[in-house]
């Protein structure tokens, strides 16, 4: 889940803006700015509307709105997550990060031994 996105996401309840609104365009915001990533999971509806004390039809509306605009994707059970990017370095980079982690993960590897082993690249080059 993406921790970025519950970092960087109020809503302003005197804002002449509706709730879904304000998230839909902090979204695309945090896209746009580099915070968050593409293929990055987004929160459920349930966990950011707890946290932002909102109904979850609220924050469902904004996620459907991101979807139907190509925005994000929702995957079933598996959650939603960031589709449109600005595709440069980060993203890239944030691809092949996740699938160094879960090729680690198939192999067997707990995520302490993972970072040591991206440490150790890290060192190594």
């Amino acid at each position: 889940m993406s921790s970025s996105l519950l970092d960087n996401l109020t809503v302003d309840p005197a804002s002449d803006r509706p709730p879904f609104e304000q998230v839909r365009l902090r979204i695309i915001e945090l896209i746009a700015d580099g915070t968050l990533l593409t293929g990055e999971r987004l929160p459920t509806v349930r966990a950011l509307a707890a946290h932002l004390d909102l109904a979850p039809n609220t924050v469902a509306k904004t996620y459907r709105e991101l979807e139907a605009a190509g925005v994000i994707e929702t995957r079933g059970r598996s959650g939603s997550f960031i589709r449109a990017g600005r595709h440069d370095a980060h993203d890239a980079g944030f691809a092949a990060a996740t699938t160094y982690v879960e090729t680690a993960r198939d192999l067997g590897l707990d995520d302490k031994t993972i970072v040591a082993l991206v440490e150790r690249a890290l060192r190594a080059t």
